[in-house]
């Protein structure tokens, strides 16, 4: 007859090991928010979050707790995202609004191997060289004179002050670039049209006259892949509805369902407890602790039997 302690830990070694992985399994990397915005698929937080065509240009800035989109011209926080219009808005730190207007001399880029591309934004460019009719791109004129009056509510701004403008200006250094559009190399160069600085405007909101009460940011649209788009409508959609954050798994960058608990699956966090189930993995930040378990555990079986 074995000895009666050995029976009891024959069948309490599975409970104990399943338990310690759930309970002590830190938090992971890949969260469904950062900061305010809600992040889902294709968009992720970090490495290994959402899809792999989307995770170099979004991430999450953990210090600032500050979702951000990145390109070869720098990085800019991003304020909202929706998902049903493919559509994510931007607020540069240098963008001018009708409280803080700010001399800009960086440049706005979107990288043409990107998924994202230029949305519906108004750019006003402001304290610019005049005559702003000889602002063009690629030869051809940029301003709209029949948005000009959008200049002289802008103008009305206190904060021109700030740009070296008096206030009420003339209107002949401001250009309404509607619809705006980026140069050959997918930029918004101010140097080179002689600009100190630009506004983006989304919404004129219900006081199109009052520019303290516009819409500003930077809209772009962004584009599923034929592969995204088919992992939505078979695995994701399963995946956040269980509460799980989707993403991928390098180098393969094969499908992963990121839950809660410390598990990675390639199924749905309802389904990643069942005995026997294929294509549970590991998180690799819980394996100090399993092997503390393993190591407790070992201790305890030799005492047992010696």
């Amino acid at each position: 007859m074995g000895h009666p302690l050995s029976f009891i830990l024959f069948h309490l070694l599975p409970v104990i090991l399943f338990t310690a992985q759930i309970t002590l399994a830190p938090d992971p990397v890949c969260k469904g928010t950062c900061g305010s915005v809600q992040v889902k698929y294709p968009f992720g937080t970090g490495t290994g979050c959402g899809s792999p065509r989307f995770q170099p240009y979004v991430t999450c800035k953990s210090d600032e707790d500050q979702l951000v989109f990145t390109t070869h011209t720098g990085s800019y926080p991003i304020t909202s995202i929706s998902y049903t219009t493919s559509t994510l808005i931007i607020s540069p730190s240098d963008m001018s609004t009708c409280i803080s207007m700010r001399q800009c001399s960086s440049i706005l880029g979107v990288d043409w191997a990107s998924p994202f591309q230029l949305g519906p934004s108004t750019f006003i460019l402001i304290s610019c060289t005049p005559p702003t009719s000889s602002l063009t791109l690629k030869g051809t004129p940029i301003c709209d004179p029949s948005y000009s009056h959008l200049c002289a509510s802008l103008y009305t701004c206190p904060a021109v002050l700030s740009l070296g403008l008096p206030l009420f200006p003339p209107t002949n250094s401001c250009c309404v670039y509607s619809p705006a559009n980026l140069n050959g190399k997918g930029e918004l160069d101010l140097r080179k049209l002689k600009c100190e600085g630009y506004a983006s405007v989304l919404s004129l909101g219900m006081y199109p006259t009052d520019p303290s009460q516009w819409q500003y940011g930077v809209a772009l649209k962004y584009v599923n892949g034929v592969l995204d788009s088919n992992i939505i409508d078979t695995k994701c959609n399963a995946c956040e509805m269980s509460g799980g954050v989707c993403g991928y798994a390098p180098p393969s960058n094969s499908f992963v369902c990121i839950c809660k608990n410390g598990y990675n699956t390639s199924m749905d966090c309802n389904n990643n407890y069942g005995q026997g189930q294929l294509g549970i993995f590991w998180s690799t930040a819980s394996l100090p602790t399993g092997e503390l378990w393993f190591g407790f555990l070992a201790g305890l079986i030799f005492c047992l039997f010696t």
